[in-house]
C-alpha cells in the first residue's frame, strides 16, 4: 500500500511510474511462455565459428547454404557423455555418410575442439569437422544457451542435433534438460 501511494506521488517521468506502467521493460519480467530455441524452418545464422586455430575462421551458413547437412552442439568437449557416447555415436554410424556435411559446434576453444576431434577421430575418416564457438555468438544466435556455472564454471550450449538443408532448420533435436542425451543421439538422428 505505501509503495503504491508512494508511486503515486512520484513524477510522471520517474524510473517507478516507467517500471509499472510497462512491465516489459522490466529486465528480469516474468512470463510464462516456453522459451524460443532454434526451431524447424528458422535459418542458420552467418556467424564465424574457429576450425583448429582461432585464425582459421569458418562461416556456418556458408558451408551450409547447399544440400544436406548436421550440426551437433555440445556443452563441452571432454566432457564424459560428450566424449563417451554422444560424438562416438556419430562417428560410428553406418549412416553418418547419408547427412551430408558433419559438424560439432563446442563452446571451448579452437585449440581445445582440434585436440578432442583428434582424440574421439584420430584418422579423420568420419569427416566429421570440430568448430570452436568460444565467446557462445552462434549458440547464442540460436537461442541455445544455458547457465552451466555450476558444472562446467560458465554459460555453455545446449546438447543437441539439426538437420539442415539448403541452410534451413529441417530437424531440431534440442535436449529437454540442456545436457541429457535422449532426443540428440545419433540412433534417433540419423534414423
Amino acid at each position: 500500500m505505501f509503495v503504491a501511494r508512494s508511486l503515486a506521488r512520484a513524477k510522471p517521468q520517474s524510473a517507478a511510474r516507467r517500471l509499472l506502467a510497462s512491465p516489459s521493460s522490466c529486465p528480469a519480467a516474468f512470463h510464462s511462455s516456453a522459451p524460443v530455441f532454434v526451431s524447424v524452418g528458422d535459418r542458420i545464422p552467418n556467424v564465424e565459428l574457429m576450425e583448429n586455430s582461432p585464425g582459421n575462421k569458418v562461416r556456418i551458413a556458408d558451408e551450409l547454404s547447399k544440400g544436406k547437412s548436421l550440426i551437433i552442439g555440445v556443452p563441452a568437449a571432454f566432457s564424459p557423455s560428450c566424449s563417451e557416447s554422444h560424438i562416438p555415436g556419430y562417428i560410428d554410424s553406418a549412416t553418418l555418410k547419408d547427412a551430408g556435411k558433419v559438424f560439432v559446434v563446442a563452446v571451448n576453444d579452437a585449440f581445445v575442439t582440434k585436440a578432442w576431434a583428434k582424440s574421439l577421430d584420430p584418422s579423420g575418416s568420419s569427416g566429421i569437422r570440430f568448430l570452436a564457438d568460444p565467446k557462445l555468438e552462434f549458440t547464442n544466435a540460436l537461442d541455445l544457451a544455458f547457465d552451466g556455472t555450476a558444472i562446467f564454471g560458465g554459460p555453455r550450449s545446449k546438447r543437441y542435433a539439426l538437420v539442415v538443408e539448403d541452410g534451413v532448420v529441417k530437424e531440431a533435436h534440442v535436449e529437454p534438460d540442456n545436457t541429457g542425451l535422449s532426443v540428440s543421439a545419433a540412433a534417433k538422428v540419423l534414423k
